[in-house]
């Protein structure tokens, strides 16, 4: 990990002149404050406190019912309260994954999407991130694994024009992806090499994992089982994740990856797949921005040739927008 600030005129000048690709995770959608989502019920009078930040790994104390809130869930926090909600065993550990693959055994798949619809389908303030986003005149080709529409909501707040690609999860859809262009609601299924889109003029915002869908419930995605992952996995092995025509952008301009860690294997799958792509193109600058990265995965950035800094995301684009 380098000691150095980050070297804010150049990343804000390759994203702004549409030359850097911004990768967000749960992280990126997040912002500093508790909600009731992080508030725990105090065993010995039950009463509720707040703690920013709970305990990895550990749901005692999360309430089972329904938070009506006004922040996103962090990934513990929904992996918790889907525990909860089911009865997850004692002893093993609330990974989501986990907990989501146990939630479709014992609640069905349909119960599951219906569960997580009412969690995303709510307008949570988007963060400075979104916004900076959303005033980046040129085109730019943004890269999310978040199930949210922040994105969308900012660009809709500054009148931005936008495309949006899904990843899907519905069998019914096969290998297909959906895509969304700008002003219409109702999403088509098309297979993922025959995305046509004017990259020169739109930005696209991809939702690798899926999204909600705030007009329809019944076209909600979301990678988030385990079963999910390994069909996500499968199909990324046979390039029919990944749209062709974002190959080109994916050699010739820098990443900004926002919330990430190396520890996401499914990420490292990705990025596997973006590389082999790449080999025979000049390394191009990336950096990564991620609050306390573990020995590990500083190792694994370093062996990625990417740049990472150990700050908080909100920080990042304020001095970002200072330069």
């Amino acid at each position: 990990m380098s000691y150095l600030e980050p070297p804010y005129p150049l990343i804000r000048e390759r994203l702004f002149n549409g030359q850097a690709i911004p990768f967000l995770r749960a992280g990126a959608s997040l912002t500093a404050s508790c909600g009731i989502w992080e508030r725990c019920l105090d065993n010995s009078n039950k009463d509720a406190t707040q703690a920013c930040y709970l305990p990895s790994g550990k749901c005692a104390g999360i309430s089972s019912a329904h938070p009506h809130n006004d922040s996103l869930p962090k990934a513990g926090e929904l992996a918790c309260y889907l525990a909860r909600k089911t009865k997850f065993p004692a002893g093993e550990t609330p990974d989501l994954t986990k907990v989501a693959q146990y939630y479709d055994v014992v609640g069905g798949r349909r119960v599951l999407d219906k569960e997580l619809h009412d969690i995303f389908n709510k307008d949570y303030p988007y963060t400075s991130l979104h916004a900076l986003l959303a005033d980046v005149v040129e085109p730019l080709l943004i890269v999310t694994t978040n199930y949210d529409d922040l994105i969308e909501r900012a660009f809709d707040q500054k009148r931005r024009e936008y495309d949006v690609v899904i990843h899907t999860t519905d069998p019914s859809l096969g290998n297909s992806i959906l895509w969304r262009p700008y002003g219409i609601d109702q999403p088509r299924g098309i297979v993922p090499n025959k995305l046509d889109i004017d990259l020169e003029t739109t930005t696209v915002i991809y939702k690798m994992h899926g999204a909600v869908d705030r007009f329809n419930v019944n076209r909600d995605q979301y990678v988030i089982t385990e079963d999910d992952y390994i069909d996500f996995l499968a199909r990324m092995t046979k390039n029919k994740v990944i749209p062709a025509i974002f190959a080109e952008l994916f050699q010739s301009r820098s990443f900004l990856f926002l919330g990430y860690g190396l520890h996401d294997w499914n990420l490292r799958v990705v990025l596997n797949r973006i590389e082999k792509d790449m080999r025979h193109t000049k390394r191009i600058a990336s950096w990564a921005v991620q609050r306390n990265p573990s020995a590990l995965e500083k190792r694994f950035w370093a062996n990625r040739q990417v740049e990472v800094y150990d700050m908080a995301i909100e920080e990042f684009i304020e001095k970002l927008m200072q330069s």
